[in-house]
Parts: structure tokens; C-alpha cells; sequence
């Protein structure tokens, strides 16, 4: 038994050797006496192994360039980035984004997305690289935005909502991160041109797409409306908006406002109003899917958000 642990004590203790060996005096260990004693197993098993050391040595054998396959599926699979460098800044520059925009480990749609940014996001630029991105300081480490989302100057506001009441609303259900509304609670004709009008300027330019949504308050102005609107279109235009008219969207049950008056509002509009105005037919869309009201003028918020994403889903494929 004494033999038998000395015997596993230098297998342990020379494993690495033992491998070298490759049992060539297997023989050799086997044909040792039952009765030898542990000084003369070591002894033996000690020159086993030397003599199996000395024959690899002599053949030539270049133990420090072996080399081992690793066969498994995800070590062997090949990564390949995008290659770029970068030219840093003498000092950071101030640029906002102007859309919302992933923020990467590299510059390359292949690196890992690190977090986001929303429009209009100050964010000091560090660098720029080969391939059209800008190195930006994001928390504590170093990041990558893609060059088209950057701008020098806080861009204008994507979306600018114009309108009364359910504009005022919409505003609640949907959210204003990317968005500008100038609306106000019972306001129309008046308000917009007074007012509104006025205001646009300050949210709305170059990339803008303006939504305009009065007439439910004075659908007898319908003259009025399309006036004023053609009368603007010139130079909405070349400030780089685009505008759309948002038809008035049908009532309840509701004392004040009729759906056939609604009707021929929206017809005069979408025939009468300038080429270059788009028009947003949200009356049909919620007659055929449905809305809930509980005055009769006003909807649920689930209705305001579905008549949201209609007016994208059209905005978005023109």
C-alpha cells in the first residue's frame, strides 16, 4: 500500500512529464518487484521518466511550439469589426443630436449599442473618425455616435403639433421627447393666426414636419383656415417644414358639433388647401377602427395614442 501511494504521489507530481514519456517504459514500471521499497520505487520511476525527457529531447522535438485546436462552436467562430481611427479634438466641441440615436463601443454598426440618446442631446464631441462617426465622452468612458445624427447648432424640433383642445390632449397621451406643441384648450381661427402663427418660428425649420389640427371649435371658418394656411405655405416651405393639415376627427354624442358639419369642413380643406399642404384623413381612419369618447368631443387616451401612430404610419411613407 506504502508503494502504491508513493507511486500516485509522483504521477501527480510529474503529470506533465508523465505525458512526455507517453508510457514508453510502461515495461519497465510494470516488471518492478512486489517487494521493493519505496526509496527504490522512486528511484525507479525517477529514471523512467528522465529517460523519456531525454529520448523527446533528442529527437528534436520543439515542445514550445505546440499548439492545441479548440474545436468548440463559440471559440472558434471568427469576430470581425469595423477598422477605423480616430482624429481627436484639441479640446471637446458641443453638438446635439437630431434624432433619437444608439450610442456604440465603436465606430460601426457591428460594435455593441451602449445606450441612447434622444434629440436635441448635448453632447461633447471628442474626436471623429475615418469612417464618419464622432467619438463623444458618454458617462465615464468613451463612445461612438454616427455622424449623420450630429449637428453643430440645437436642430429643429422633428415633430411641432398645432391645434386646440385635442391637440392639448394628444400631448398627454403621447409624450413630447421629440415633439413641440402649440395648442390651447377651446382656441381656434383666431388664436392660430394671433397667436400660433407667430410661435412656429421658434420650434419649426429645416426637417420639421408640422401638423396643423383646428376646426372642430368654428368649423364655419372654413374659408378662413384655408387662407391663412396658403398664405403661409411660401415660407414654411423654404424655412424646410413640412406641412400637414389634420382632418377634424368625428364626435360622439355631442350637443355642439355634428358629424356632417365635420364632413364638409374637412372636404373644403382637403380640396381647397395649397398642393404642397399633405392631408391627414384621421376622420376616416376612426370611423372605420373606432374611438372612445366620454363627452362626446374628447377621446381616451388609447385613441389619442392609435390616431398618433396613424398620422406616423402616413408621414412616414410619404
Amino acid at each position: 500500500m506504502k508503494n502504491l501511494i508513493l507511486l500516485s504521489a509522483f504521477a501527480a507530481s510529474f503529470s506533465v512529464l508523465g505525458c512526455l514519456a507517453a508510457y514508453s517504459d510502461r515495461a519497465q514500471i510494470d516488471a518492478v518487484p512486489a517487494d521493493i521499497s519505496g526509496e527504490e520505487l522512486t528511484a525507479a520511476v525517477a529514471s523512467s521518466i528522465d529517460d523519456a525527457a531525454e529520448q523527446v529531447i533528442a529527437s528534436g522535438t520543439d515542445l514550445s511550439t505546440e499548439t492545441f485546436n479548440v474545436t468548440t462552436e463559440e471559440t472558434s467562430a471568427t469576430l470581425e469589426r469595423t477598422v477605423f481611427t480616430v482624429t481627436e479634438y484639441e479640446a471637446p466641441v458641443t453638438m446635439y443630436t437630431s434624432d433619437t440615436v444608439n450610442v456604440r463601443s465603436g465606430a460601426g454598426t457591428d460594435y455593441d449599442k451602449i445606450g441612447k440618446l434622444r434629440w436635441g442631446s448635448e453632447t461633447q464631441v471628442t474626436g471623429e473618425t475615418d469612417n464618419g462617426w464622432y467619438e463623444v465622452a458618454f458617462g465615464d468612458t468613451t463612445a461612438f455616435i454616427i455622424g449623420d445624427y450630429m449637428v453643430t447648432e440645437l436642430p429643429s424640433t422633428p415633430l411641432v403639433f398645432v391645434g386646440d383642445s385635442r391637440t392639448v390632449q394628444m400631448q398627454k397621451a403621447v409624450g413630447s421627447t421629440d415633439k413641440a406643441y402649440i395648442a390651447k384648450i377651446g382656441e381656434g381661427y383666431s388664436w392660430f393666426k394671433n397667436t400660433a402663427l407667430s410661435e412656429i418660428p421658434s420650434y419649426a425649420g429645416t426637417g420639421t414636419t408640422m401638423i396643423i389640427n383646428f376646426g372642430v371649435n368654428d368649423l364655419a371658418n372654413a374659408s378662413k383656415y384655408i387662407q391663412l394656411v396658403n398664405s403661409n405655405i411660401d415660407a414654411w416651405t423654404e424655412a424646410g417644414i413640412t406641412v400637414y393639415y389634420a382632418a377634424v376627427t368625428p364626435v360622439g354624442n355631442c350637443s355642439s358639433v355634428s358629424n356632417a358639419q365635420i364632413e364638409n369642413f374637412n372636404a373644403r380643406l382637403q380640396s381647397e388647401l395649397d398642393p404642397r399642404v399633405q392631408w391627414l384623413d384621421g376622420y376616416t381612419y376612426l370611423t372605420q377602427t373606432g374611438f372612445s369618447t366620454a363627452d362626446g368631443l374628447h377621446y381616451n387616451n388609447d385613441t389619442y395614442r392609435s390616431l398618433y401612430s396613424y398620422y406616423m404610419s402616413v408621414i412616414t411613407q410619404a
